[in-house]
């Protein structure tokens, strides 16, 4: 295994690259099977001001590309491209069950995943590429459901909207499990990584307050959450995006945490146990 890093190598595996300039010594790409990139700058992060857009989109363009590049340039490409993408591509699609065959959907976010999508397929015809479109992480330590534990510890456990919109969700388990699965399988082309049971976002918030011991009684109308935090409001908190993971499950994949509750509940318990 071979890790690309941004930093001087520390040990043998690991092998410098600067996606930012397009730089990588390409020579790496004969000496594996596979390649999985997940990089991408935190979308999270607000506001989406016009440099920050620019960030969002250069760490998952131009490190796709790099990658794509370098593929091209081998003697021996790799069999297998796992490119990071994300539910974001559908956008806001109340009432909708959407599949790996549902169109894009409307606005910034959208756009920018569908041609993050589009750079990863720029690779060798012998190299299979699957876009992995993640839903949001819930694990211990990072992802999804770091700050959502916060304000829920704080009292500040909120309803964003009318709580009932459709909030994609898989754990960092059956995400890791999932991108596992994806390198021995024959699926290439879009594959949703989401959890089996679709759930709301009162449904995700009211697990997270169950097991942090804490209220939801909070709430923010739409304008509110449109005012103060924008375009990255509407995606993050209120876009409605019932996504179903048809292919994986037709593959033969297992959930270990099928349901929100099974996640949260297992994000909870690890951390206690660090504690």
């Amino acid at each position: 295994m071979r890790r690309l890093v941004r930093r001087q190598p520390r040990s043998d595996d690991e092998v410098n690259w600067a996606p930012a300039s397009r730089t990588i010594d390409y020579r790496v790409m004969d000496e594996v099977d596979a390649v999985i990139n997940l990089s991408g700058a935190s979308i999270s992060r607000i506001p989406w001001t016009p440099g920050y857009r620019k960030v969002l989109r250069q760490s998952r363009i131009d490190t796709t590309r790099t990658l794509t590049e370098a593929m091209n340039m081998a003697r021996t490409p790799p069999r297998v491209f796992i490119s990071a993408s994300a539910v974001g591509f559908y956008g806001d699609r109340p009432g909708e069950r959407l599949t790996e065959v549902s169109s894009a959907g409307e606005g910034f976010l959208c756009d920018l995943v569908a041609e993050w999508e589009q750079a990863a397929t720029l690779v060798p015809k012998a190299t299979r590429v699957v876009q992995a479109r993640s839903a949001a992480v819930i694990g211990a330590g990072g992802g999804a459901l770091t700050p959502l534990a916060l304000f829920t510890r704080l009292g500040l456990a909120t309803r964003f909207g009318t709580g009932g919109q459709h909030w994609s969700w898989i754990s960092r388990h059956d995400e890791a499990a999932a991108l596992i699965h994806l390198l021995r399988s024959p699926l290439s082309g879009p594959v949703n990584l989401v959890g089996p049971v679709p759930a709301t976002f009162d449904r995700v918030a009211a697990s997270i307050a169950r097991e942090a011991r804490r209220w939801y009684l909070l709430r923010a109308p739409e304008w509110v959450v449109r005012l103060l935090l924008g375009e990255a409001g509407q995606h993050l908190l209120l876009d409605s995006a019932k996504v179903i993971p048809t292919r994986l499950a037709a593959d033969g994949f297992a959930w270990a945490q099928p349901r929100i509750e099974d996640a949260v509940a297992a994000a909870f318990s690890e951390r206690r146990a660090r504690a």
